[in-house]
């Protein structure tokens, strides 16, 4: 630790005291980029148990390392593989263009010019006049040359200087095409451009390590709305270096972005052209990203761009205390349960959604993850008018007893199905109506009150082949630049594993397997998880291991694994009578429910089949979209506390722990515990536009 003073164009290190224009500053290190701290702030500003900050001009919380190692990541997986298929697209234009240019050479060099060959046999005492006529200069030397063997004096020598002369030309031609292929290698070989927005940006830290971290990143924009936060990031460039790299623009981020509207990737023949939109655009602020999304899916390439959000106002999407102003923000209300901060993320994906879907541009999922007061998605956006057509389909609405059981039954908006055409051949997608009810106003399961919550995103949250390019490039990055890789890994593989394997559909145009592309026809059949402890206190038994819960879901044929969103879930795509059979099932076999435990007309009370059961008028678990409740009837009846609904379908429980055990052993971080005392999102920095 140097405790000398130095000048800020001394060479950036950790723990440096710097003096610039009569001001004191620290450095702080993070991957690898440094900025600049006051000497008189703390460089941990949250300090009291009550989570009260010391003020900050300029924001900057340390707490979120983990997003911005992750995002660094996410955007260089990203990056390398859009770099790589432009590569791809360029050498295939370039092998177009060489072929099209032999082509050309070589009718030119059978006096053909550039005009194409006509078929038929021609004769070889009018084929030189048919090229003469047709080709001009290139033909008449062709018949002087011809007539060198005529008898007529001084012919040899006004064709053989005619040769010469055309000799020349070519070869001077040859020269010129020479120097155009050097200066076109040349300029083949420049880097190709990846543009990078940090729209709101604060100290710049996030714009430097995009800049230091990410090898080929030609330019990154870190905008503010505060002139202090600009001028800490100029401050910080010129420390770190970056001037050629990153620029600093003072305004405000919606104006800015804006200002690329109409700046498409594509013509209108649906040709590449130059765009000054951004690879990438990265949304960071203090609270909800949603002002900005309508802003950033214009601002960003419109063939494949990616969109990284952060939504830390997770008392607004995950919880059930602000439905009004959730609506208002994402347009959709929360869900109330163990599964809030799931259906949070989905809040957040429809909103996006639909603010893209408006300009004709589809979103696809990459990542999607709950992590610890935040919400942080990677999405990517692409114009297609086709793709958009599928949203109303992904879109779904919840009836959610949150004030009972914990059931859940989903519907779609709209209906993606697949139909032949008229020859009865091919087959198609219609878009038409969803259904019109979700049932009554009670579960069918517990008789208790439900509520709607949505209109939130149906589709798979996430992307396996974007998550694997991340985990791939794990084992090369420092451990010292990255601190957090290791809960990066654990939470990686949970998100990988709680994907669902959606076995592709071969009548369908739009599967992967046809059209190389992301398939937006797919529903998530497992959107939400559940959480035995939960189900354990509906009925008041002991808790089951989550081990036996999944052996006896696999057992029966179901899908089932863990979500990233909350340790002790479980994610399946049974339907809930098959769920809550299981847990009937555990108080016969295993843990007997004590006498006078369950009050009358309670949730469990009906659960477990002691009142009166409630008429089933349309009991769905699987709807147009997702997981609900399933189409099975059952009549009311007095039974025995731990008795099974007299005409409930009879199938065998076995809880198998051996079958419910994950076979991934690894020791990986899976579930982070907090990172230290009396950390949070801490207080908005203070400063005026």
């Amino acid at each position: 630790m140097s405790s000398s003073h130095q000048s800020i164009a001394a060479p950036p290190a950790a723990d440096q005291h710097i003096i610039h224009e009569e001001k004191e500053y620290t450095t702080v290190k993070e991957g690898l980029a440094y900025i600049l701290i006051p000497t008189s702030a703390a460089k941990i500003p949250q300090t009291t148990p009550k989570g009260d900050n010391q003020p900050q001009s300029v924001f900057y919380n340390p707490i979120q390392q983990f997003n911005r190692d992750l995002s660094v990541l996410a955007i260089k997986a990203y990056g390398e593989e859009i770099l790589e298929r432009r590569l791809k697209a360029y050498e295939n234009a370039k092998k177009r263009y060489t072929a099209k240019k032999d082509q050309k050479r070589k009718r030119e060099n059978d006096g053909l010019g550039s005009e194409p060959r006509k078929a038929g046999k021609v004769g070889e005492g009018c084929q030189a006049e048919g090229a003469s006529a047709a080709n001009g200069e290139t033909a008449d030397t062709a018949t002087r040359i011809q007539n060198t063997n005529s008898d007529e004096p001084g012919a040899e020598d006004v064709s053989m200087a005619d040769l010469a002369d055309q000799e020349d030309k070519i070869k001077l031609k040859t020269r010129e095409e020479s120097k155009l292929d050097t200066a076109s290698k040349t300029k083949k070989e420049t880097k190709p451009h990846f543009r990078i927005l940090d729209a709101l940006s604060a100290t710049g830290l996030r714009a430097l390590r995009y800049a230091h971290e990410i090898p080929f990143t030609t330019l990154v924009t870190a905008n503010d709305l505060l002139q202090t936060a600009t001028e800490a990031i100029e401050l910080n460039v010129m420390h770190n270096k970056l001037e050629d790299k990153v620029s600093a623009n003072t305004g405000n981020a919606l104006t800015y972005m804006y200002k690329f509207v109409g700046d498409d990737c594509k013509d209108a023949k649906g040709q590449p052209r130059s765009s000054e939109k951004y690879d990438v655009i990265d949304l960071d602020p203090y609270g909800t990203a949603a002002p900005f999304l309508d802003a950033a899916v214009q601002a960003v390439r419109d063939d494949g761009g990616l969109l990284c959000v952060t939504c830390t106002d997770a008392g607004v999407w995950a919880s059930n205390s602000y439905p009004e102003k959730s609506y208002s923000l994402y347009g959709g209300t929360p869900m109330k349960g163990v599964m809030s901060h799931e259906a949070g993320l989905r809040l957040i994906l429809h909103s996006i959604a639909s603010s893209a879907a408006r300009y004709g541009l589809a979103m696809e999922p990459l990542l999607s993850l709950s992590i610890d007061f935040y919400a942080r998605v990677f999405v990517r956006i692409t114009k297609s008018a086709n793709d958009v057509k599928f949203l109303a389909g992904k879109t779904m609405v919840i009836n959610n007893c949150d004030t009972g059981c914990g059931a859940w039954t989903t519907q779609t908006l709209g209906k993606n199905k697949l139909m032949k055409d008229k020859n009865g051949k091919n087959f198609f997608w219609k878009h038409s109506f969803g259904p019109a009810s979700l049932g009554g106003d009670n579960c069918p399961h517990c008789d208790m009150k439900t509520h709607l919550a949505g209109p939130m995103y149906a589709g798979p949250i996430h992307s396996p082949e974007f998550i694997k390019r991340i985990l791939n490039g794990l084992p090369n990055v420092s451990k010292d630049t990255y601190q957090t890789t290791t809960r990066i890994e654990g939470m990686l593989n949970l998100a990988l594993e709680e994907i669902f394997p959606l076995e592709e559909d071969p009548d369908s145009p739009t599967a992967f397997s046809k059209t190389r592309k992301y398939d937006h026809s797919l529903i998530d059949p497992a959107p939400f998880f559940f959480i035995p402890s939960a189900l354990s206190k509906v009925i008041h038994c002991v808790t089951p291991h989550e081990d036996a819960v999944r052996g006896a879901l696999r057992h029966l044929g179901y899908w089932c694994t863990r979500s990233h969103a909350k340790p002790g879930s479980i994610k399946t795509n049974a339907p809930w009578d098959v769920i809550w059979e299981i847990m009937r099932e555990w108080t016969r076999q295993k843990q007997p429910i004590k006498k006078g435990a369950i009050r009358d007309n309670t949730a469990g009370y009906h659960i477990m089949g002691m009142g009166t059961k409630p008429t089933r008028a349309n009991d769905a678990n699987t709807t147009e979209g997702g997981v609900g409740l399933t189409n099975k009837e059952q009549t009311a009846g007095n039974n025995a506390l731990n008795d099974i609904p007299t005409e409930k379908e009879k199938f065998e429980v076995v809880f198998d722990e051996k079958l419910g055990k994950e076979k991934d052993t690894r020791k990986l971080v899976r579930y982070q515990l907090n990172p230290r005392e009396n950390w949070g999102p801490m207080n908005r920095a203070k400063g005026k536009a």
